[in-house]
């Protein structure tokens, strides 16, 4: 009995929450790997909105971020997408974490510290919806700097990739025609599902090329579409998509080395590459506007100074910039053709309209002297057609 007693209270839960580590200092690769209920440690600072959203989806149980989730420098939108959530934001923590817990080994995060069994391997700061409001209004002090930082990148990366940004020069050519058709890019930022079924009305009236970039690709295939062309790194692209029989375009370094490309051969499909430095959006971009799209509408992609300057997309911000600016009025958002379409008028609401303006009409000769008149000119007519019928019988 007293064994028992032992057993059972070494088996008392402990507090906090407990989960498999999934641990990287490389972000992009770490959400590949993590799943539902884990628990995410990472090494970033500042949290973007894009890593946030990816674990949210993922559906981890907490995350633990070696350095600050935010540093001061501009309010980043990570963070608060986390807190918002109902996931636990454990940061500051230093980055002996990314040693002293191994990946896939059971973690537990209980109020300000890190737990591996009874050991405690690191304490940080809890970010809750109080203190991330609050360093977000400091943080705003420091986006002026930020702006000029992106000027100086903005003027570097167009003496880099001017050819390609002014004269499309390296751009892959495509088998399918975009010459004068609507494009229809998807990328996978914030709530790009939603937006993609409100635009259900536009794809079917113009049938757009669609464009996948990333998960994109994914979002298209769940919402019944086939992606005829896909841009990203087929890594964080689910297989069925990549087969789903469009042309797949692997974003690759300047010198032509493109990670990606194994994932393809080992699928057995197809695929060119685009050298650059721009993102996976920026390329999808590049594409519609080299093979002279009439217009491109966007789902998914950033939309405010914030999101614009938000850190994880900082290294690609000035080809983002460039990008759009050399679309102008061809590119727009899928907002926007979205709440045009829905405002267009039925054929229903044309016909009530038509049957209003006849009652309308029937009411103002019932009230007028024409409208007398008629009354009178119908009631002989009535009273002849009736003596007529009565002949008939007599």
């Amino acid at each position: 009995m007293k064994l028992t007693g032992l057993l059972s209270r070494n088996k008392e839960a402990l507090p906090g929450i407990t989960g498999i580590a999934r641990v990287d200092r490389r972000t992009r690769e770490l959400l590949r790997r993590v799943g539902p209920g884990d628990v995410a440690v990472l090494d970033q600072i500042d949290l973007d909105r894009v890593t946030a959203d990816a674990l949210v989806q993922a559906g981890v149980a907490a995350v633990v971020n070696a350095s600050p989730s935010i540093s001061g420098r501009f309010p980043n939108l990570g963070p608060e997408i986390l807190v918002s959530a109902g996931i636990p934001l454990l940061d500051r923590v230093g980055g002996e974490i990314l040693h002293s817990v191994k990946d896939g080994g059971r973690v537990r995060v209980h109020e300000d510290a890190v737990y591996v069994g009874d050991r405690k391997v690191g304490t940080g700061n809890v970010q809750t919806p109080e203190s991330v409001a609050d360093q977000m209004i400091e943080a705003k002090a420091g986006m002026s700097t930020q702006l000029e930082a992106f000027s100086a990148n903005t003027i570097e990366f167009l003496r880099r990739e001017r050819t390609l940004i002014l004269d499309g020069v390296g751009v892959p050519e495509l088998r399918l025609p975009i010459r004068d058709r609507h494009v229809l890019v998807v990328a996978p930022g914030n709530g790009h599902a939603d937006d993609l079924r409100r635009l259900k009305k536009y794809i079917a009236e113009h049938h757009p090329v669609l464009v996948g970039v990333d998960a994109g690709a994914d979002t298209l295939c769940a919402h019944g579409y086939e992606p005829d062309i896909i841009v990203g790194d087929p890594y964080g692209i689910e297989a069925d998509s990549l087969k789903s029989g469009g042309e797949v375009v692997v974003p690759a370094q300047p010198d032509g080395h493109a990670p990606g490309v194994e994932r393809i051969q080992d699928l057995g499909i197809g695929a060119v590459t685009f050298p650059a430095s721009g993102n996976s959006e920026d390329l999808a971009l590049l594409l519609a506007d080299a093979h002279d799209a009439s217009l491109v509408v966007t789902v998914g992609f950033q939309a405010t100074l914030q999101e614009f300057l938000d850190h994880g997309r900082s290294g690609s911000n000035p080809s983002t910039f460039l990008t759009r600016l050399k679309l102008g009025t061809k590119l727009v958002d899928g907002k926007a053709v979205a709440t045009l379409h829905r405002s267009r008028v039925s054929i229903g609401a044309v016909v009530l309209l038509v049957l209003a303006a006849i009652v309308v009409v029937v009411a103002a000769l019932l009230v007028s002297d024409v409208g007398d008149v008629y009354l009178d000119g119908a009631r002989d007519a009535w009273q002849s057609f009736t003596s007529w019928v009565k002949g008939l019988f007599t």
